[in-house]
């Protein structure tokens, strides 16, 4: 194939190619000594090709060399370096974003409280497991941040969970305020809260801020509505079983569950359901013999962020939301959803 053929079908230009060529990455498989025209053969379509693509990612040509002589094993390492080099760089350019975004304003506007940079960030981390992207309800994504004189709570739902994480701020403030933050953007600054030991929380009218004694971090705020969830909670139905269960045990099980799990009370003790087997739980179990339905990637979150490892979960019935809470260290409160008859069933969404 002429250079100009080969070009088109491997997706790279002439001028790339004779670069290539010249920098011994790619040598054609002919060179005319008359006319020193470059032709290539078609077992060159697929490296021209991958090629290409590393270059897409960014891929130096000192490490692209390397590629097409080392063992397949070794070029995925290749290709995962340079995938987290990429990642790197990426999130620095983030953060120097934010920053940049930040100093336009010299005074970002109310302080709401200030908290530990690490433990806001592990609260951060509690209740992400519980957003979801969806196109026609961007809110969902993003963190409910609601500041009182006296606490600050984060919530966070994907229609199936509900979470609820509340803080006592180190120093109060006396103004109120609620926002829904960007996750995506609040995600990115977790690593730097969790290096910070000290984080005040400010607002302006279109933006949020951490700030803390190296500089500020930025977070947008969604202009779409957060859904109602007080007008969720405030119309649950009573509570008809409670459990005490350890949550080490349970998140055990789980590692190797199906894709459903049965909760199960019967005679005053508390079970899991895990593919017909039925495995005895360590607590307590209040309430008339039941068997509740979960889907495991509902479940597993909700278990696996709670704090301690005693968790109190109170069922409503077959097909109402479940509340799981934590029976000490701290008051991070999750809904979850049970599915129908241990079948998955994602179409009543708790919000």
């Amino acid at each position: 194939m002429p250079i100009g053929a080969f070009a088109k079908r491997v997706g790279l230009t002439t001028s790339a190619l004779r670069f290539y060529d010249d920098a011994d990455v790619l040598r054609p498989e002919l060179v005319d000594p008359l006319t020193s025209y470059r032709f290539y053969g078609e077992s060159q379509v697929l490296p021209a090709s991958q090629l290409r693509q590393l270059r897409e990612i960014g891929m130096p040509l000192s490490t692209i060399g390397r590629f097409f002589t080392v063992s397949t094993t070794e070029a995925a390492l290749l290709i995962d370096q340079q995938m987290a080099k990429a990642s790197a760089e990426a999130a620095s350019v983030q953060r120097t974003a934010e920053m940049l975004k930040a100093s336009l304003v010299a005074d970002p506007g109310i302080v709401i409280g200030a908290l530990s940079g690490p433990v806001i960030a592990a609260a951060i981390d509690e209740v992400l497991a519980s957003t979801v992207h969806d196109p026609e309800a961007p809110a969902l994504a993003g963190i409910r941040l609601e500041a009182d004189p006296g606490s600050i709570s984060l919530t966070t739902t994907d229609r199936y969970r509900l979470a609820t994480r509340t803080l006592v701020p180190s120093k109060a403030s006396s103004v109120s305020w609620s926002g829904t933050l960007v996750g995506e953007d609040v995600q990115a600054t977790l690593s730097w809260l969790r290096r910070s030991p000290t984080v005040t929380l400010e607002v302006s009218e279109l933006s949020f801020y951490f700030r803390a004694e190296d500089g500020v971090a930025h977070c947008r705020l969604h202009t779409e509505i957060f859904p109602d969830y007080r007008l969720l909670l405030g119309s649950l139905p009573e509570v008809t079983h409670r459990l005490t269960i350890e949550r080490r045990q349970v998140l055990k099980a789980l590692e190797h569950a199906p894709a459903t799990i049965g909760l199960r009370i019967s005679g005053g003790r508390s079970s899991l359901l895990l593919s017909g087997t039925d495995m005895a739980l360590n607590g307590t179990a209040k309430g008339l013999d039941v068997t509740v339905w979960f889907e495991l990637t509902t479940l597993f979150p909700a278990l696996r962020h709670a704090l301690g490892n005693d968790v109190l979960i109170d069922l409503r019935g077959t097909y109402q939301p479940a509340t799981i809470r934590s029976a000490d260290d701290g008051d991070l409160t999750t809904l979850v959803m049970p599915c129908r008859a241990g079948l998955p069933d994602r179409t009543t969404p708790t919000a």
